[in-house]
């Protein structure tokens, strides 16, 4: 049968443009959404000026330089556990040899034992050859007894004894664990300051450079001016100083001889020319921090490297150096003195006369002398 045709009307699709309109005013809304949004938008923050650029750079390094501290502090900390750990290790070795012998004594007690059995006193009485002979042997077992008894005794006292070093051991170790973990945590912070010190500088441009270099280069000689004014005023004291000594010398009849110093100062002078000279030697070679010579410095490395040439053993860390010797006023300061810088004390140079100091100045610089006041100064020691 052939198929009916369809009689339904075809359906006329109408094509509607509400949606473009739609479309169109949200896309204006938007836009203007976007424009309104970015004319209340608050403005950029302003570039920092060389002055904040300056201080924030200054910051870091001594920021940088507490960190370094802290890393020399828990390098020494680590190395000295480790030292205490190497001992109680061989302590523990030496104590297992002997545990080792009283267990290898009682073993051959043992064995004696099993391979004899045990026999009755009576026994033993009846099977003698006579009398005498019983009470030998019976004496002689008795002794044997004893020697059995302090061998116990003896594989007991080492068991102890090794098992106390094994703890002690044990416990080393995990404060030598603690220590390498302050000492990474340490590295990390002195990397991380440097890090932001390097980058603030890299965004300048060679304009502002060289303002950055006009400020350092005033800072220098204002530092240098009051360097220049403690000199002036430490020779004005000396001077005065010889002249009452002169005069008292005078009155005494001694000749007015000044020139005689006691075997304590001239003990102390002999040992301030040995650290100048030796902290001389060092000036161009770079700061590097947790170095300790001989190519390198940071710089409490170079004040302890310095003494140590005079034969005076200081410690490695500022926090450290700053509680030896004697306490000095900066108008008393003398050749080889130590001054400190900051309030959290990161900074240390060598005093060389006039005002001014040998020190390993932060990264990037070499040893040099530069004026005491170039930095906060925090206060000043005479180690020996």
């Amino acid at each position: 049968m052939p198929a009916l045709a369809s009689h339904r009307k075809p359906r006329t699709r109408v094509r509607s443009t509400t949606p473009a309109v739609g479309l169109t005013t949200a896309a204006l809304a938007g836009v203007t959404l976007l424009s309104t949004q970015s004319a209340t938008a608050a403005p950029a923050s302003p570039k920092p000026s060389i002055e904040d650029v300056q201080k924030k750079v200054d910051d870091l390094y001594r920021q940088a330089g507490t960190a370094t501290q802290q890393y020399n502090q828990a390098k020494e900390a680590s190395a000295a556990q480790r030292g205490k750990v190497d001992a109680l290790l061989d302590e523990v070795a030496k104590r297992a040899d002997k545990l080792n012998d009283a267990r290898r004594t009682l073993g051959n007690y043992a064995a004696a034992q099993y391979r004899t059995g045990s026999i009755a006193p009576s026994a033993t009485f009846f099977l003698a050859d006579d009398p005498q002979s019983y009470f030998d042997q019976n004496q002689l077992m008795a002794r044997m007894a004893g020697r059995q008894q302090k061998a116990v005794t003896d594989f007991r006292t080492q068991q102890a004894a090794a098992s106390k070093k094994r703890a002690e051991a044990t416990k080393s170790l995990e404060t030598l664990t603690e220590s390498q973990a302050t000492l990474r945590t340490s590295k990390e912070n002195v990397q991380k300051k440097l890090g932001e010190a390097r980058a603030m500088l890299s965004k300048l441009t060679a304009e502002e450079k060289a303002r950055l270099a006009a400020l350092e280069r005033k800072k220098e000689a204002e530092a240098k001016r009051k360097a220049e004014e403690l000199a002036r005023q430490q020779a004005a004291a000396k001077a005065e100083a010889d002249r009452k000594a002169e005069e008292a010398a005078k009155q005494a009849g001694t000749g007015g001889d000044t020139g005689t110093a006691t075997g304590s100062d001239s003990s102390a002078t002999t040992k301030a020319d040995k650290v100048l000279t030796f902290a001389r030697a060092q000036l161009g070679k770079p700061y590097v921090w947790g170095a300790t010579g001989p190519s390198s410095y940071d710089c409490s490395g170079l004040t302890q490297a310095a003494w140590k040439a005079a034969g005076v053993d200081i410690p490695r860390t500022t926090w450290d150096q700053v509680e030896i010797g004697t306490r000095i006023a900066t108008a008393d300061l003398q050749p080889g003195d130590l001054v400190f810088f900051y309030d959290d004390i990161s900074h240390v140079g060598i005093y060389k006369g006039d005002g001014m100091m040998i020190h390993a100045p932060k990264p990037g610089a070499n040893v040099r002398e530069e004026s005491i006041y170039y930095m906060p100064i925090y206060g000043s020691v005479r180690p020996a």
